[in-house]
């Protein structure tokens, strides 16, 4: 069996998306693209990494204003939520979880979730990884929001 060696397995991956002016290798926290408001659908705000040359996956900052949150969705891709700052926790189906800074998120495909910022004070920042464009570029990705509402309300309402 030969070594594995990292310049050869880089050398290796199919240069489908390369970086350019189009898509750089990085995008400044002042180049964020936020999301507008009425395509958001709850009180946070997203702002999107979106020029970053992946494929396969999305890349947000969300941030979450003091006692507020999410709304209550579901979705077919898996969602990763980095805690920048702040606290807070998330319902996710008819689980419960606290959360603060340096934590990390699960969010499996097709749960009703929220998250929510237990501070009355700070705002709380989320690195939000998702493979979304994978899905999209699949035909298969699928989201729905039952607005701010309860995981039974909106079971009631999706008729889950």
């Amino acid at each position: 069996m030969s070594q594995f060696e990292m310049a050869e397995f880089l050398g290796s991956i199919s240069d489908v998306v390369r970086p350019g002016p189009a898509r750089p290798v990085v995008v400044h926290a002042a180049e964020l693209e936020t999301l507008p408001a009425d395509q958001v659908h709850n009180p946070t705000t997203l702002s999107i990494a979106g020029k970053l040359p992946t494929a396969t996956f999305e890349i947000f900052r969300q941030t979450i204003p003091p006692r507020l949150s999410s709304d209550m969705q579901r979705h077919h891709h898996e969602t990763v939520h980095f805690v920048i700052s702040g606290r807070g926790h998330s319902e996710v189906e008819d689980e419960t979880a606290d959360w603060a800074a340096g934590d990390f998120v699960y969010t499996p495909p097709w749960t009703w979730h929220r998250h929510y910022n237990d501070s009355a004070e700070e705002p709380v920042e989320f690195l939000t990884i998702e493979n979304s464009r994978l899905l999209n570029l699949l035909g298969v990705g699928r989201r729905q929001s039952a607005g701010l509402c309860t995981v039974a309300e909106a079971r009631r309402t999706f008729h889950d």
